[in-house]
């Protein structure tokens, strides 16, 4: 029964010739898995169906080759022949009673056409947006008459598929509709190009033919990036943005609105902390236009979702990540479960997914993407079967999520943890600048374990061999985690850096704890490359700490290129006043500093400094199961399960630790032949003649 407070976010929505049945509304966004992986894809929105979203929008699809984003696999609409793995994804929506959406676009020159090998399109003569030498050619007259019957086609196939809302796509700077729009992208002096209004013909075209070509059956939703965030430098969502809106104000069924480009649409929340950011740049919309209005900006609490509706910023809750970190949130919501919500900590691992155009993962949701080829759910677990207890020692991301799927499962379990807070390394890493939100990881699991009768959870046990041989529970996971190394052994050195010890030592694992570097430069020697020595340089930098970052790539971080951040991590770096060498390998540690070489090459140079920071690789802890092992190859202990997990296995980042405890708690007495004892299932493309 729906909580009387929220009972507005579960009110029907008309949007045109259909009707959404609550506000909850799964805005476009991809899954790593599209055209390649159909069954997948539709399970994963069907997930989201299941867990009350109202709308469920798939990713960007494709209208033509001319728009082939290989090697990423979005959705297509090329041909008649991609209609039955789109039916797919519809019939597994309505079956759950909710709307299914469709984003058709045409990417420009976002779109390398590396697969197609068709030319690459563009408003104006241009270079393509990929690292790629190639360019876009200037679309004459000929070829945009051929774009608007491509997109007419492609609505007309999303029709047959059994698409409820068909969007016109003009957002994130990826699309060729917005390209038109950016005088950034658009130098053209005829009818598509100069004035405004000329920017905005294409657009106004394919509303109208879209709406000609679905007629009453489908809605005609139309995706907007209001503002670039480029100030006067792009378009603005109280200048060319609103102009735009009122142009165009009663063209579409809905108005999706957001910023551009994805970087600021997508912002972590190491740099944008506030839920709900995106409010300020829509706010105006919906009194520009009768039509209903959809705005995201990881809205995830629902007295903030109440207030966006009840101030009449929107109609409709827009979510990406936080329905990917929570497909059932509005099932929550709904059944006053709100303290179950696993909130979205806007980490941008589903964002780093689609960038390594691999199947979707979320770290507070190890389910996502796993829901065909395993046969996750993300709210139920096999019960238990013969076994009655297990014991899971570290109460860190993995050893968390472990113990709470085994107590879901139905298993008493005892978890031990070493430190005085449980959280292992969610809670240290959630200390340090920009990452407090990651701290919901373990907060969101703790809150679930403290409220189940069948778990123990002891702080401050650190336990040995014998300790767990005595506590005589067969069944042990052991997620001790690992510890970064001091002695410089990583990606450019495979054994460890000479080091004078008149030098302090530091690592990342000393400055979580709270150590206080002596006096002098920090010097910082990032070879993980992840996003780690960006943060701790940041940190030291903020406690006003003079901060060198040294790092063999050429960029600052540039995993976190994946996470759409490293032009922020590096900007925000030279504006603390941090100095930054790139390209610098590091060769030995002296007394007053270290020596670097030149990764290309470049003669050796000396660096003060009054301590070095080592961001280089993590070493597993691995002690206890070791021991463990050792006194069961001995059969000095009884145990039936012996499991190592999380980064005790293998370090990653803290989306792998969830994944993997949930993994061996899925696994543990699970049926060989069932799917979720199973790698994982495929989808194989059938040959036909």
């Amino acid at each position: 029964m729906t909580d009387s407070k929220y009972a507005r976010l579960f009110e029907p929505v008309r949007i045109g010739p259909v009707t959404a049945p609550n506000r909850f509304y799964q805005v476009p966004h991809c899954t790593g898995m599209g055209h390649l992986r159909p069954r997948a894809d539709a399970a994963t929105r069907a997930i989201k169906a299941e867990g009350g979203w109202g709308v469920v929008c798939n990713q960007e699809t494709e209208i033509h080759p001319t728009s082939d984003l290989t090697p990423f696999p979005e959705g297509r609409l090329w041909d008649a022949a991609d209609i039955p793995a789109l039916r797919v994804m519809t019939d597994a929506v309505h079956a759950h009673g909710a709307l299914a959406g469709v984003e058709l676009v045409h990417n420009g020159a976002h779109a390398a056409n590396l697969g197609s090998r068709a030319p690459v399109l563009a408003p104006s003569d241009t270079v393509i947006d990929a690292l790629y030498p190639k360019q876009a050619r200037r679309m004459d007259k000929a070829d945009i008459r051929d774009l608007r019957a491509w997109h007419r086609a492609a609505a007309r196939r999303a029709r047959e598929a059994g698409f409820d809302i068909i969007y016109v796509y003009a957002g994130h700077e990826m699309t060729l509709t917005q390209h038109f729009m950016l005088p950034k992208f658009n130098d053209r002096t005829d009818e598509y190009g100069g004035g405004l209004a000329n920017r905005v013909r294409l657009t106004r075209e394919l509303l109208e033919e879209t709406r000609e070509e679905v007629g009453d059956t489908c809605a005609v939703a139309f995706r907007f990036a209001v503002d670039q965030m480029l100030g006067a430098g792009g378009m603005q969502a109280q200048e060319e943005g609103r102009e735009v809106v009122e142009m165009l104000a009663d063209l579409p069924d809905l108005w999706d609105v957001n910023v551009s480009d994805w970087a600021n649409d997508s912002i972590t929340t190491r740099f944008e902390p506030q839920d709900g950011y995106q409010a300020e740049y829509m706010s105006w919309v919906r009194q520009a236009t009768g039509k209903p209005v959809v705005g995201v900006g990881r809205l995830a609490q629902p007295d903030m979702m109440l207030s966006m509706i009840d101030k009449g910023v929107m109609d409709l809750i827009g979510a990406a990540r936080p329905s990917i970190a929570d497909p059932f949130l509005p099932a929550k919501i709904r059944d006053g479960r709100i303290d179950e919500i696993r909130e979205c900590i806007g980490c941008n691992i589903c964002v780093a997914s689609d960038n390594h155009s691999v199947p979707l993962r979320c770290t507070q949701n190890p389910t996502m993407g796993e829901e065909w080829r395993r046969g996750w759910h993300p709210e139920r677990i096999a019960a238990k079967g013969r076994a009655e207890e297990a014991l899971v020692v570290g109460a860190g991301p993995a050893g968390l999520e472990c113990a709470m799927q085994l107590a879901r499962r139905g298993y008493d379990v005892t978890l031990a943890d070493a430190g005085r807070d449980p959280g292992g390394r969610v809670l240290r890493e959630a200390g340090l600048a920009g990452l407090a939100a990651w701290r919901r990881v373990a907060d969101n699991r703790l809150h679930d374990l403290r409220q189940r009768a069948n778990v123990r959870l002891y702080a401050q046990s650190r336990l040995d061999a014998a300790q767990v041989a005595e506590l005589g529970i067969p069944h042990v996971f052991v997620a001790t985690g690992a510890k970064w190394r001091r002695d410089g052994v990583g990606r450019s050195a495979r054994k460890p850096v000479q080091a004078d010890a008149a030098m302090t030592v530091l690592t990342p694992d000393d400055i979580m704890d709270g150590a206080v570097p002596p006096a002098g430069p920090v010097l910082i020697y990032d070879d993980d490359l992840g996003y780690m020595g960006g943060v701790l340089a940041d940190h030291l930098a903020r406690a006003g700490r003079e901060v060198t970052l040294i790092t063999p790539a050429p960029i600052v971080s540039p995993w976190t290129e994946m996470t759409l951040e490293q032009d922020r991590v590096q900007r925000g770096l030279i504006a603390q006043g941090v100095q930054i060498r790139t390209g610098r390998v590091l060769s030995r540690i002296v007394a007053e500093g270290c020596t670097t070489h030149g990764a290309y090459g470049e003669p050796e140079c000396d660096h003060p400094c009054g301590s070095v920071l080592m961001v280089t690789s993590r070493r597993r802890e691995t002690g206890l199961h070791d021991d463990l092992r050792a006194h069961q190859t001995r059969e000095e202990i009884g145990l039936e399960t012996l499991e190592l997990i999380g980064d005790a296995a293998q370090p990653g980042l803290i989306a792998d630790a969830v994944h993997s405890g949930h993994s061996a708690a899925r696994a543990f007495e699970a049926d060989p032949e069932s799917v979720e004892a199973a790698f994982f299932r495929r989808e194989i493309i059938a040959l036909t003649d």
